[in-house]
């Protein structure tokens, strides 16, 4: 059968990779078509767009960008109708994937949802679409089905969290390979994750480094996300204490001793990693304002989200300054906290339904497909 999937940001790109090895295992004659990136294509896909060449964030940029938006939305839909798949997959990337889904269901292509749209945040009025032009939606965060059965009536299939198999999967790291390969030094690592947009890096990286002089026994290392260059890191490398690899995230995160971390997915692939962390957030004020009135949740992390409850601290705005974040960080350190943590972030991922997200994805699509 013939598969078309739309991803538009790495982490879409990591899970379709996995997703389309399993659809591969269960159907010998697939042929994938994506909007990904490498991953996908190393998984035997043929690649048409980057997500490199799509990501296109906030008003102003989205606006500057407005043609090339329009032109690939266009080229994705010839595209589409000239592979005539079986079923179209939208992998997250809602503003793109909630568009081409009304157009796909339109033209009557089986059109299924893998890994919803964060509606339960904010824009929960897109469920209309939702329910209208998404013939099967699979969810990944366990209070996600509740939110769509329950409260809009919706069937969904909740499959698990698919970061739990990329990280089992993962090849296993060493400290020595990675000192040997990003020429780290010998002291305890405290990883930072400023985040995968330039904005986000440049609000973040200056906080999280303002602790360095207060912990002169560890070594700070910055992980650079695939989609932006050294160069936007280099400059707060400061001295030897200071150090940045580029892609190794994971790598980064299985050594290391504390993070600090931007919210997002990063945060819970910290506590799959079961590494202590302290949640950084920060916008400028006019954002911050807004969001807080158009998002309504008690917690920005994911991992307080799913256990209801604060198992991580968030600083968030005026709170993320350099006292809060030595203070926290001298506090995640300490063996009592760590210990505790690793309860909790056991608790989380039994929560998240274990192993094998993609292959019970594909044996839903293929049930659905007949």
């Amino acid at each position: 059968m013939k598969y078309y999937i739309i991803a538009g940001e790495a982490s879409g790109d990591l899970h379709g990779s996995n997703l389309i090895k399993a659809l591969s295992v269960a159907d010998s004659k697939a042929k994938f078509r994506v909007w990904g990136g490498d991953l996908m294509e190393q998984a035997g896909a043929t690649l048409v767009k980057h997500y490199k060449d799509l990501a296109f964030m906030g008003f102003l940029e989205v606006l500057l960008n407005l043609r090339t938006i329009i032109r690939n939305i266009r080229f994705c839909k010839s595209d589409i109708a000239e592979f005539s798949p079986y079923v179209i997959i939208f992998i997250d990337y809602p503003g793109f994937n909630l568009r081409m889904a009304k157009w796909a269901k339109a033209r009557g292509f089986r059109t299924h949802y893998y890994i919803s749209p964060q509606i339960w945040a904010w824009k929960e009025n897109r469920i209309r679409q939702i329910k209208q032009d998404v013939d099967q939606m699979y969810v990944i965060l366990p209070f996600e089905k509740p939110f769509y059965e329950d409260k809009h009536k919706m069937a969904v299939s909740f499959v698990g969290h698919p970061l739990i198999d990329a990280i089992a999967n993962r090849p296993k790291a060493s400290f020595k390979t990675l000192k040997k390969s990003h020429g780290l030094g010998n002291q305890p690592i405290i990883a930072l994750l400023p985040g995968s947009r330039q904005q986000e890096i440049q609000k973040m990286l200056s906080a999280m480094l303002s602790v360095v002089e207060a912990f002169p026994d560890y070594q700070f290392v910055i992980a650079g996300a695939p989609s932006q260059p050294e160069k936007v890191y280099k400059s707060y490398i400061k001295n030897d204490r200071i150090h940045f690899v580029s892609n190794a995230t994971y790598d980064l995160l299985s050594i290391a001793d504390a993070a600090l971390v931007t919210s997002g997915t990063a945060t819970l692939e910290t506590a799959l990693f079961k590494v202590p962390q302290v949640v950084c957030y920060k916008s400028s004020w006019l954002s911050y304002q807004i969001g807080k009135r158009v998002v309504k949740l008690k917690f920005i992390s994911l991992v307080n989200l799913i256990m209801d409850r604060k198992v991580v601290t968030e600083l968030i705005q005026n709170e993320l300054n350099t006292q809060r974040l030595t203070a926290e960080l001298k506090h995640i350190l300490e063996p009592k906290t760590q210990r505790l943590l690793q309860v909790d972030y056991n608790h989380l991922e039994q929560k998240l339904g274990g192993q094998g997200a993609s292959q019970k994805v594909a044996e839903l699509v293929i049930k659905d497909l007949g």
